[in-house]
């Protein structure tokens, strides 16, 4: 079911460079069709919006107006989950917003010998709109994880927007909209969703940013409306990387692997251990469980697929391997995790210690769960509040300070060829 590796194969680099590789091209037919959408609710604004509302999800409706929900319709959603859903939502609300509560950049600015003043300001983003799945997906956490950063970084407006086929709402993702603060709720999705964003409609106000997971074709939507607006990420496939020696508890990494490739057929689950022993013990594990798991189909899938298990000659190579697969997830099951933490420098987040499951981060831990994929860690952070905040330069240049800068300014602007930037410098070092 799932391809057991070592890494002394002799055609190991090239078996996992293929088993890492995702192609994030999208076909013609789905871009063509989002370009459509896109070109069109640019054009016409709430009309297209709302055609594309009653082609797709099926939803009757004349007005944006009867789109967009109101706050006592997202309060009544809190106030109507059990208890133990509506404990759980506002305890990882609380978490997810103290940790983000520290992530917080400040403006700063000092002063030189001569007066002059140079600094930074920081300043939230105005408008941010936040895309929701809909219908039978429910995804309470995406909304905390998008939408708390947003409000702490000091967001002027939080718009969301989810689809709702055939008017099919989910109450724990309009709960968690209202606990979070959202401002506005439209009940739209796909491409025209991120268009109505991107561009603005005569009902639904243009944002400065779009954050939040969706389809191939909201992924494609947000790809082209980029430079317009900012996006957070264009994501790829979920992944988990688990480090793990023979202290580790082999049902409990089978499962951890389960967790990652129930997302979808092409999500992706390794596992690096020095130990044959434990490795047979986790592929073991994985044929006994996967009978039990009701989502097993898409767990053989993406395990047969893009899985591994793969014998590493030592944890150092283990920590090699990981910076060159850069996961989403790291998991580090290991009797003495701390002295690897270090040794990590690519990786979305990394969980540390055979209590630290995954599935934790994803939920309630604190930290955000919308990760770098398909090896962007290299490069990329997850998302949080400084996602939300601009950084302005300060530069206050005092007479003094003008002399001093004037000549240097003016003479690398020759050098370049601009004759009007250096006489811009130069006149203030007149008298």
């Amino acid at each position: 079911m799932i391809r057991r590796w070592s890494t002394r194969d002799p055609d190991f680099t090239s078996a996992l460079d293929a088993l890492l590789h995702f192609d994030h091209s999208t076909d013609d037919a789905i871009e063509l069709t989002v370009a459509e959408i896109l070109s069109r609710v640019r054009a016409e604004g709430d009309a297209a919006v709302l055609e594309y509302t009653r082609r797709f999800d099926h939803l009757d409706v004349a007005a944006m107006g009867e789109l967009e929900l109101s706050r006592s319709q997202l309060r009544e959603a809190l106030d109507r989950l059990p208890v133990p859903q509506r404990s759980s939502l506002e305890t990882a609300a609380q978490r997810v917003t103290s940790y983000h509560e520290r992530q917080k950049l400040e403006s700063w600015s000092f002063t030189e010998a001569d007066g002059t003043r140079l600094g930074q300001k920081v300043t939230p983003l105005d408008r941010v709109g936040l895309y929701v799945p809909g219908g039978k997906a429910a995804y309470p956490s995406s909304v905390l994880m998008n939408a708390l950063p947003a409000k702490v970084a000091g967001v002027g407006e939080l718009i969301m927007v989810v689809p709702t086929p055939r008017g099919e709402k989910n109450a724990l993702v309009l709960a968690a909209a209202c606990l979070a603060g959202v401002d506005r709720v439209f009940t739209i999705g796909g491409a025209q969703a991120v268009a109505a964003l991107a561009y603005g409609t005569q009902t639904l106000p243009q944002v400065d940013k779009i954050v939040g997971p969706g389809n191939a074709y909201v992924a494609a939507a947000k790809r082209r409306v980029f430079g317009t607006v900012g996006i957070d990420m264009v994501a790829g496939p979920s992944e988990v990387l688990v480090i793990a020696d023979a202290s580790a508890n082999p049902d409990w990494v089978a499962i951890d692997l389960f967790a990652q490739a129930e997302h979808d057929e092409l999500a992706q689950a390794i596992l690096l251990s020095p130990d044959a022993e434990f490795i047979s013990q986790v592929a073991a594990s994985i044929e006994r469980l996967l009978p039990t798991m009701p989502r097993r189909e898409v767990i053989a899938a993406s395990l047969k697929g893009r899985g591994a298990l793969i014998q590493v000659t030592d944890l150092e190579e283990a920590c090699v391997l990981a910076n060159r697969i850069a996961p989403e997830h790291l998991e580090l099951a290991l009797a003495d995790p701390s002295p690897l933490v270090d040794k990590i420098r690519h990786a979305g987040a990394i969980f540390v210690g055979h209590f630290s499951s995954e599935s934790l981060g994803d939920y309630c831990a604190g930290p955000n769960h919308v990760l770098p994929t398909s090896r962007s860690a290299r490069f990329s952070s997850p998302l949080g509040v400084y996602d939300f905040q601009k950084r302005t330069s300060l530069i206050e240049v005092s007479k003094a300070g003008a002399q001093t800068l004037g000549p240097i300014a003016a003479t690398l602007a020759h050098g370049e060829g601009l004759t009007a930037h250096a006489r811009a410098a130069e006149l203030r070092t007149k008298n």
